[in-house]
């Protein structure tokens, strides 16, 4: 578990699968999918449907939740490029708009940021976005994030075609800026 201030990074237990499914999967079109690769078809699922596949789930070392004051608002989460080669690839999402734009993301990415290059034996973390996605950007940017690649107009969304961006971060420079991040 990770805490800054009112903020938590933690493993999810099976008491918060109802939480989680109401903010992922209880709808068709949430929010949130606008801007979370809205270019990939999202179903709702029924509760039933949902906990079949809780194992992937509760208390995995790849996918944590994200509470404010005891509130589950979102998750964090990495899957593997090319685990012979230490590639990981992050994600997070904030399901509940309500806290969009309140520096919640930056936070919770550098506290995931943290546990990765502290548990993990990578030299690079970074992540996947499409250009409709600005705030993403933005938090990477912040983090010190380099955009390492931008593939362009090869994401077709409401008429309109993105570009796919990939950010990253090395360790080197990770440590060099932590200490202003987390202590």
């Amino acid at each position: 578990m990770y805490k800054d201030n009112e903020l938590v990074l933690r493993k999810i237990k099976e008491d918060d699968l109802q939480r989680m499914w109401e903010l992922t999967f209880k709808e068709a079109s949430p929010e949130w999918k606008k801007w979370d690769a809205p270019y990939y078809e999202h179903k709702a699922k029924s509760f039933k449907d949902y906990i079949l596949n809780k194992e992937t789930i509760v208390n995995q070392d790849d996918f944590w939740l994200i509470e404010v004051d005891g509130i589950i608002i979102g998750t964090v989460g990495y899957y593997w490029e090319h685990k012979p080669s230490n590639w990981l690839e992050m994600g997070i999402g904030i399901y509940d708009p309500n806290y969009w734009s309140g520096g919640f993301g930056t936070r919770a990415l550098t506290l995931w940021i943290h546990h990765l290059f502290t548990t993990l034996p990578l030299v690079r973390v970074g992540f996947t976005t499409w250009s409709g996605n600005h705030r993403m950007v933005k938090v990477g940017e912040k983090l010190g994030m380099q955009m390492e690649a931008r593939l362009r107009k090869c994401r077709f969304y409401n008429g309109e075609y993105y570009d796919s961006i990939r950010m990253g971060l090395l360790r080197e420079e990770w440590e060099e800026i932590s200490s202003h991040h987390v202590t």
